[in-house]
């Protein structure tokens, strides 16, 4: 028995010495096995951060939440509850993300993607924004892949894109200070409507600095990036400069049409008021009607909050700003509760399974620009049998 354990006693000084791997070298993740779940799911991979991003959202919306406001007399209200304001909450959802969709069409030139496929375009992105850590920057550059995927250009696309997004909340901003100045009389005022004020002045500020960096500083901008894009392998001087160009025409092209900027902005005001509509008849569902102006004040800050990139498409923020603030406005703990949790299933969860079946069917080229494809390929043929007959001729 010694004289075993001596041997082996050798042989692992021997394989040590070797640089072969000794009961010591072995790696601490192959030593456990399998690496495990919480390792797999933190992984830099985006599906797996997606999967965990989603059991966290799920956790904090149906444990965290109702633990903080009593979950027992929120449960009560549920057989109360009014079916028809719940589906019209539904419809008014649909409607603001149809309003959402007109606008990405308004800000696009005329007859570049058909409205069906624009807004399976929003939805597809709306559903990665909810789910990716990036938020609002993994939609969008899905959102730009599928746009040019229809034929529209990249800077064309780009436009729709920071114009909608950077217009959309600067139309949200000036609802809530409209809310403010009729509720904040009233109500008094919260310190919490100052941080969601100076968060709506920086965007305010960057929208104007981008305006005017894009008009009336185009050279210099063009220049400036065209610089920065010496020193990256990847983007070609000529390219920045022309995509700065063709988004500056785009730019001076809206100021320049009151009709087209007035259209943006009702579309862009449609879709959150509609989107502060369905929560409100949400509210109304359990048995409570919210005053507009506690409805607006609580809808703004929630979203203008929301816009800081710390979770995807605000989750857990929204509800955590949205509870308190229409409780402090009147309404029962239990309907505020059931109310935004109501809402945020239709607008937050919903769109997921339905972007992802959005996203699947635009895999098949819509019909205009299957035409038009056909239609180059025909003029193309047609160009080269020309060529051939001039050279045998």
């Amino acid at each position: 028995m010694e004289a075993r354990q001596t041997d082996r006693t050798a042989e692992d000084h021997h394989g040590s010495a070797d640089g072969g791997a000794g009961p010591e070298r072995q790696p601490a993740a192959v030593h456990g096995g399998r690496p495990s779940l919480w390792r797999r799911l933190a992984s830099p991979h985006p599906l797996r951060r997606a999967v965990l991003f989603g059991l966290v959202g799920l956790v904090v919306e149906f444990l965290v939440v109702p633990q903080i406001t009593g979950v027992e007399r929120s449960l009560r209200l549920l057989g109360r509850v009014n079916v028809g304001f719940v589906a019209l909450g539904i419809v008014l959802e649909v409607a603001s993300l149809a309003s959402y969709a007109k606008l990405t069409s308004t800000v696009l030139p005329p007859g570049s993607v058909s409205f069906s496929r624009l807004w399976r375009i929003d939805l597809a992105t709306l559903a990665v924004s909810h789910v990716l850590p990036g938020g609002t920057a993994g939609g969008d550059a899905l959102g730009y892949r599928l746009l040019t995927a229809e034929e529209v250009s990249g800077p064309e696309a780009g436009f729709a894109l920071g114009s909608q997004g950077i217009g959309s909340a600067l139309v949200l901003n000036v609802i809530l200070w409209v809310a403010l100045l009729v509720s904040i009389p009233v109500t008094g005022f919260n310190p919490l409507y100052g941080t969601a004020a100076a968060v709506g002045v920086v965007l305010f500020a960057i929208a104007t600095a981008l305006v005017l960096l894009l008009t009336r500083g185009k050279q210099q901008s063009a220049a400036f990036l065209e610089r920065l894009a010496g020193h990256l392998p990847f983007l070609k001087e000529a390219t920045v400069d022309r995509v700065v160009k063709d988004v500056s025409e785009r730019i001076l092209t809206m100021l320049r049409n009151p009709g087209l900027l007035r259209r943006s902005v009702l579309w862009a005001a449609a879709n959150w008021l509609l989107d502060a509509l369905s929560l409100l008849v949400f509210l109304v569902a359990f048995g409570h009607l919210e005053n507009p102006d506690g409805l607006l004040v609580a809808y703004g800050l929630a979203y203008v909050l929301a816009a800081i990139p710390i979770t995807p498409g605000g989750l857990g923020i929204v509800e955590a700003v949205l509870v308190p603030t229409l409780v402090g406005f009147g309404s029962p703990a239990g309907i505020a509760l059931l109310g935004v949790v109501s809402y945020r299933l239709v607008n937050f969860w919903l769109p997921i399974p339905v972007g992802a079946f959005a996203s699947l069917s635009l895999k098949k080229p819509s019909a205009s620009t299957a035409g038009r494809r056909r239609r180059e390929e025909l003029a193309a043929l047609l160009e080269e049998s020309r060529q051939a007959s001039r050279t045998g001729s």
